[in-house]
């Protein structure tokens, strides 16, 4: 018997052991028998309470039978009607990235430098605090950017902060990373401000992060210039970084001007998810990015930022051809 044999057969059977082991190996192939294997539900409550699964079931509710125009109100995607399409420089830029023949290898798991350079650049022209290439990463759309600060933020005992009306990503993500969810109510009689006595009330010292979405989905409110300065200060006080979603920073209804939450990056440090999908009008072309407004180095010293990379770096890229039509904003 070889040396190495016990690397591969336990050193003891019991009688059930042997018997399953027989019925594995003798079960010819036709489905029978005992198989060791079985499909993981760790991902059975997340995806529960997920856009997709929830649009599924109500979907296949519907009768095949009846004629009428079912209006998708539950999904963000103006592409599908024939009125909303993306700009032709959008296109050409997408047609020349691909002829170029420079955007068919693999790309850094952060991102190519040209396109994260080109998003700094982009976000740079509303900030005080400048970003720097080294302050994005390239994501597969905003939700790759919500799974990857889900992710990279999850520890024992960790819980995060989310308004009781939100994308549901976030829930199904934070379930999914064994993250507490702890809601904050939004107040619709004050335009959906945040309830910050409330927030307060929910953190407590294992609080990571409070999300905000602004323009909120699915309120669609726009957060004023001194209620976002008060969401830093409450972060502030509570010693945690502010998430922002800012996906439909172009689609503002309303008299209040959109004020991106990285203005007050010096009170409390912020990320910044964002994407191409709604203001472009492309969500099928999945680019966006995580934008680190963080003028105190915040992130870097509580390991942050190396914990997104790590995240990064076992997960599917953005397409190359994409990326680098990103570089349109690069040099302006």
């Amino acid at each position: 018997m070889s040396q190495y044999m016990n690397m591969f057969v336990p050193s003891f059977e019991t009688d059930q052991e042997e018997d399953i082991a027989s019925k594995t190996t003798e079960n010819g192939g036709d489905g029978s028998g005992v198989w060791m294997f079985k499909g993981n539900k760790a991902a059975k409550e997340a995806a529960s309470v997920s856009m997709k699964g929830t649009l599924a079931r109500l979907f296949d509710c519907c009768s095949k039978d009846v004629k009428k125009t079912i209006l998708p109100l539950g999904h963000g995607d103006p592409s599908v009607y024939p009125c909303f399409q993306t700009s032709i420089d959008a296109e050409e830029a997408v047609v020349e990235s691909l002829r170029s023949g420079a955007a068919n290898s693999y790309a850094p798991g952060v991102g190519i430098l040209p396109a994260r350079r080109g998003v700094a650049n982009y976000l740079n022209r509303d900030l005080p605090h400048k970003l720097k290439s080294d302050d994005i990463f390239i994501t597969v759309g905003c939700c790759q950017g919500i799974e990857t600060m889900i992710h990279a933020l999850a520890g024992p005992k960790a819980n995060i902060l989310l308004p009781t009306l939100i994308y549901p990503l976030y829930n199904s993500h934070a379930i999914h990373s064994l993250v507490e969810i702890r809601k904050y109510d939004l107040l619709p009689d004050q335009d959906w401000e945040i309830d910050f006595q409330g927030v307060e009330a929910s953190a407590d010292e294992n609080t990571i992060a409070i999300v905000i979405m602004n323009p909120h989905n699915p309120c669609g409110n726009v957060y004023t210039y001194e209620h976002l300065k008060k969401v830093a200060e409450v972060a502030r006080k509570l010693g945690i970084m502010v998430i922002s979603d800012e996906v439909y920073n172009q689609t503002i209804y309303g008299e209040n001007k959109f004020v991106p939450m990285g203005i007050f990056s010096s009170i409390a440090p912020v990320v910044t998810l964002g994407s191409i999908s709604k203001g472009w009008l492309v969500p099928g072309w999945r680019i966006g990015w995580i934008a680190m407004n963080d003028p105190k180095n915040v992130f870097k010293t509580t390991g942050v930022v190396e914990s997104i990379k790590e995240h990064l770096d076992i997960s599917p890229d953005p397409s190359t051809i994409l990326q680098v039509c990103l570089m349109s904003y690069d040099d302006t």
